[in-house]
């Protein structure tokens, strides 16, 4: 089984060492110091679920060279999908599959121009890691799941085949008959959570802990159930009220990869979150003012910094 990770970042890194160590022929695509350690040392995983090295590891900064792959787990950052997917163009055959594992709800909708329909698949990713150094990656959490579907519901053989190869490597492969279901079972919780906590820069605990931000975070999270079920979206009746509980059980300490990212001066996936609600509630006639908010509030940081006035 051939399998390129393209954005072998914290998340990438994670599903393909795992997926090489059961006897995949895994491509790693990344770019500078990341990839020269890689090529040099492997890739080594440590963390809560142990540690993996894979030596020698196949790594490249130009997915032309690998050649047409059965499976192309897709992580990049939002604001890089269509960059990444044209460079993708040389690795999908008539038989791949493009597995976007984005938080957001659209990458699949802005592949299948690129890529074709046949190729792209729907997904998500659950799990969490970053890069620590170069050709190093820690994982945070013992939770490991890759969720992926066909986009109309088949149960298709491909699917079956990588769920299979998840299973030998360790980590559940959540093959959905409604995958857009599970899209936005996460994002429904996701928006709220990285909207309040690049909004206030504070761990979860403190700002659950305030009446008026807890208020907030419950109205991000109807308004963006409201537009996932204007969508058609088959989200559960009492959703709301689940999420809500996973909200109120996770730790104080949470934070946010979207939070860390603002502090870091970097850019933040903000249009595809809380955006993306405003965007749906006009499509919709459905009012968004909580996250409307959030978006108007943190948008000057979505590019990084805004530069300061000079007095």
């Amino acid at each position: 089984m051939r399998i390129a990770i393209v954005g072998a970042g914290g998340i990438g890194c994670i599903y393909g060492a795992a997926l090489a160590k059961a006897g995949a022929d895994v491509t790693f695509v990344c770019r500078g110091a990341h990839l020269a350690a890689i090529r040099e040392n492997g890739l080594k995983i440590e963390g809560d679920r142990g540690e993996t090295l894979v030596k020698p590891a196949q790594a490249t900064d130009d997915p032309a060279t690998i050649g047409i792959v059965d499976y192309a787990i897709f992580c990049v950052k939002l604001w890089d999908v269509e960059s990444a997917g044209a460079a993708i163009k040389p690795i999908v055959g008539p038989q791949t599959a493009v597995i976007p594992q984005q938080n957001g709800v659209d990458a699949h909708e802005r592949l299948i121009p690129i890529l074709g329909r046949e190729a792209v698949m729907g997904g998500t990713a659950w799990v969490t890691g970053s890069i620590v150094a170069p050709g190093v990656v820690r994982q945070t959490g013992t939770y490991q799941r890759l969720i992926y579907g066909e986009l109309d519901g088949a149960i298709s053989e491909r699917g079956k085949r990588l769920a299979a190869m998840c299973e030998k490597a360790g980590f559940a492969g959540e093959f959905e008959e409604d995958v857009l279901a599970a899209v936005w079972n996460k994002f429904v919780g996701l928006v709220p959570l990285s909207g309040v906590n690049a909004l206030t820069r504070v761990p979860l605990g403190k700002y659950r802990a305030d009446p008026d931000l807890w208020a907030l975070v419950e109205a991000t999270l109807k308004e963006t159930v409201a537009v996932g079920k204007a969508e058609g979206v088959n989200l559960p009746a009492d959703v709301v009220e689940t999420v809500t509980a996973q909200l109120r059980s996770m730790p104080d300490h949470h934070m946010t990869s979207k939070c860390n990212d603002l502090l870091r001066g970097n850019r933040i996936e903000l249009p595809w979150f809380a955006g993306k609600v405003v965007e749906l509630g006009r499509k919709h006639a459905i009012a968004t003012p909580a996250n409307a908010f959030i978006f108007a509030a943190l948008k000057l940081y979505a590019d990084g910094p805004p530069v300061p006035v000079k007095h």
